[in-house]
């Protein structure tokens, strides 16, 4: 399990931060599926957006909470579902079996859904944004990575504890750093499970050889999923990764 399905990201909400709205929507990719998304953004629209990548539960009220704090320091943020192919687009219980709908999404459906999301945020309904990054988390992680390999023309991609090998067959973001477009965040957890040193290791020496500017962070002794208010052990590293997340994004913003 990534998170918890009440726990809520490791952010305070901004006391006085930019006026937002929200929303459900509901997005097409190119391949005529529907797919549930939650849009956040500043009144009065945004410059920039960023494409929120769930972890393997898709679409929940984290990252519906994330999007918001996104949106108070003035981002448009649309965190979107992985499983309008196989799960329609109504909410879901407790009881979902994510597991089995992570099984059957593919790279490309993914990459066609991160389209819609960023078509929507550079559309005047989803604040008008000239510039896009993708942030991810564990399974979203790594596809977030992968984006910057989709033709989005995404400013970016960051990723929290995201796999950096291949997938079932399917080369992951190691194997395709040759073909990223735009740099790259990577937050790993130094205590994980499955994805080891050498991993980290592989995926940056791959990034370096291929001119990817990149910046990969390693906390040591942290658990998977470790950007999580429930870990009150690790609200250091959660507090030092939002900074940098903040920090990668202004850094790779072109001026106006």
């Amino acid at each position: 399990m990534c998170f918890e399905l009440d726990s809520v990201p490791p952010i305070p909400p901004i006391s006085g931060g930019a006026p937002v709205r929200s929303e459900d929507v509901v997005l097409e990719a190119a391949d005529g599926t529907r797919l549930a998304a939650f849009l956040a953004l500043p009144d009065d629209g945004a410059r920039v957006g960023v494409v929120v990548l769930p972890d393997v539960r898709g679409l929940y009220r984290f990252y519906e909470e994330l999007a918001l704090r996104f949106a108070e320091r003035g981002f448009a943020a649309m965190a979107f579902d992985y499983f309008g192919r196989t799960a329609g687009v109504a909410k879901r219980d407790d009881d979902f079996p994510y597991m089995e709908h992570v099984a059957q999404t593919t790279p490309e459906g993914i990459q066609q859904d991160v389209r819609a999301a960023v078509e929507r945020l550079r559309s005047p309904d989803g604040g008008g944004c000239e510039v896009v990054f993708a942030v991810g988390f564990c399974f979203g992680g790594r596809n977030a990575w992968l984006s910057t390999a989709g033709g989005h023309g995404l400013a970016g991609g960051i990723g929290f504890y995201g796999s950096t090998g291949e997938r079932n067959g399917a080369p992951g973001p190691t194997q395709r750093a040759a073909e990223f477009e735009a740099p790259i965040l990577a937050l790993q957890a130094g205590d994980d499970a499955n994805i080891l040193p050498e991993h980290n290791a592989a995926f940056e020496a791959a990034l370096a050889a291929a001119g990817v500017e990149h910046e990969l962070v390693v906390y040591d002794g942290a658990p998977h999923s470790f950007f999580d208010r429930r870990f009150e052990d690790y609200a250091e590293q959660s507090a030092d990764a939002w900074e940098r997340v903040l920090a990668f994004i202004e850094r790779y913003t072109p001026a106006a």
